[in-house]
């Protein structure tokens, strides 16, 4: 059996101090809910001293969780914070308290202006009276990927003999490579006395993009905590991200001799979540959640994963929450990856017919970056539509604008193959495009109706245009356009309703 990583989420406290993300208590506790889901360890609910709503954040978490999982609560190295960190936690019933300091030479020099020896002394005393409130303390050694190797073993010797039941090995400025994180956290395990009784976290930041590489490292050479966050949020460039984080485990479980009980299912729910209440937008090539993550575009990868996922995909979609692998079709796509969405939407072609329909997806795709469900749809109506033409819109060209007169050229053919290139001024392009359209067809119709409305999604969306015209004999004619641009949308609809309108009279003049 592998070895149980703890997973401490930190999204309430460290995550919300990502610019902009900040949360009030009301929102902590939709995100612990969640949390809660997941099946984290532990929840670090927030710093109580640092204000009203980080106070009642912890209390109203602690009210919340009961028995479920740990809540922690921050606190610098003074008897104040701890104090409040004491009162905030008496709603929890698995309460903790992490407290702690910086440890490498630039904090000690620059901002704490300590010295050494005084470092481990106020390490064993703020770990002591923080010990006599709860029985769960833990003791984070700030920018231990920048101190003094020997100087930390120490410093988390001092911690583990004033009672520390947790110590975290945090490289604060994300500056470890990860094999440097990992011995380090080796050398804690072999130096420091009775750390086998103690639980050994790492925490790391993304300062250069290796933020889950080093807590992994810490992982592999002993840890058997890890602090990180929903969608990688925190200070500057974030921490370790959770799902990263989890599902590496699950994939390489058996070379770290690890495993976790997270509900990776709930991954994705978490994911978006946290980034509707925060407003922090996950990158859509974000590993595992993002919306890219089990998207496939290019040709040869979309052949390769309709024929079996893991050609191309190391992850089941399922399992972190997601609507499985993604077949994107844009130009690059080929005959297989369309035939595949296709038969999803209930449509097959014979051999004969499907190069027509790939021809024209390839058309649709040179000028969408992404072809949708909708686009294959209102693209397959059109061509149904586009069969018995008596009137085809080969092309059409408009010039308008302020304080330009608007003009239509107009490119149709008929029935017999007799081609037309018209023109004509309007007050407006659709009306200009509907004049020169006439000059062809002689239609002796009114406009009665027109609908605009975009069907799909995106600033290059399709817009369907609906028209309904009016006969000499009152009868009424609808007719669909669907294209990028919304005045060729319109001319189509109009070219429609009158083939209708013609197809029609002559089937009552045959009878």
């Amino acid at each position: 059996m592998t070895r149980k990583i703890q997973i401490l989420d930190t999204t309430l406290r460290d995550g919300e101090q990502s610019p902009g993300a900040s949360m009030n208590s009301a929102e902590k506790l939709i995100v612990a809910r969640q949390l809660l889901r997941l099946g984290v360890d532990a929840i670090e609910a927030g710093f109580p001293a640092s204000g009203p709503s980080d106070f009642r954040a912890v209390q109203e978490v602690g009210q919340l969780v009961g028995d479920d999982c740990v809540v922690c609560a921050f606190a610098r190295a003074n008897e104040r914070d701890i104090d409040v960190a004491v009162e905030a936690l008496k709603t929890a019933k698995r309460p903790r308290i992490q407290t702690g300091l910086g440890v490498s030479p630039v904090h000690l020099s620059e901002n704490l202006h300590l010295s050494e020896d005084e470092c481990v002394d106020r390490a064993k005393r703020v770990v002591s009276y923080a010990k006599r409130f709860v029985e769960d303390v833990e003791f984070y050694a700030e920018d231990a990927g920048r101190a003094d190797q020997e100087f930390l073993v120490r410093v988390v010797q001092a911690a583990v003999d004033a009672g520390a039941t947790v110590i975290n090995i945090p490289d604060t400025t994300g500056y470890s490579l990860p094999e440097d994180y990992g011995a380090r956290i080796a050398n804690i395990m072999q130096q420091v006395k009775g750390i086998e009784d103690v639980t050994v976290s790492v925490h790391a930041h993304d300062d250069l993009g290796m933020a889950t590489a080093i807590v992994l490292a810490g992982v592999r050479n002993g840890a058997t905590q890890v602090e990180c966050t929903i969608n990688g949020l925190g200070e500057r460039a974030g921490d370790a991200a959770l799902e990263e984080v989890v599902m590496a485990i699950k994939t390489h479980g058996e070379v770290l001799d690890a495993h976790t009980d997270i509900r990776t299912r709930e991954l994705m729910r978490a994911s978006r979540l946290v980034s509707r209440v925060t407003g922090a937008m996950v990158q859509a090539n974000k590993s595992v959640v993002g919306a890219n993550a089990f998207a496939h575009s290019a040709g040869f990868h979309q052949e390769g994963v309709l024929q079996s996922p893991a050609v191309y995909q190391i992850m089941d979609p399922i399992e972190v929450g997601s609507f499985g692998s993604e077949i994107v079709l844009s130009s690059r796509s080929g005959h297989a990856a369309l035939r595949h969405r296709l038969a999803e939407l209930g449509y097959s072609f014979a051999e004969e017919e499907f190069g027509d329909v790939y021809a024209r997806f390839l058309e649709m795709a040179d000028q969408k970056k992404e072809v949708y469900d909708e686009d294959l749809e209102s693209m397959l109506e059109e061509r149904s539509r586009d069969v018995e033409a008596i009137y085809t819109l080969d092309a059409l060209q408009i010039q308008c604008g302020d304080p330009l007169v608007p003009t239509a050229v107009a490119t149709i053919t008929d029935e017999k193959g007799e081609q037309f290139v018209v023109s004509a001024t309007g007050i407006g392009p659709i009306d200009a495009a509907y004049k020169a359209i006439n000059q062809v067809v002689s239609a002796k119709c009114e406009l009665e109706e027109y609908v605009v409305k975009a069907i799909t999604r995106g600033i290059d969306a399709i817009g369907e245009v609906l028209v309904r015209i009016k006969s000499e004999d009152g009868k009424l004619y609808s007719g669909r356009g669907a294209d990028n641009d919304v005045v060729v949308s319109s001319a189509k609809a109009y070219v429609n309703a009158i083939n209708r309108m013609i197809t029609t009279q002559r089937s009552r003049e045959v009878r």
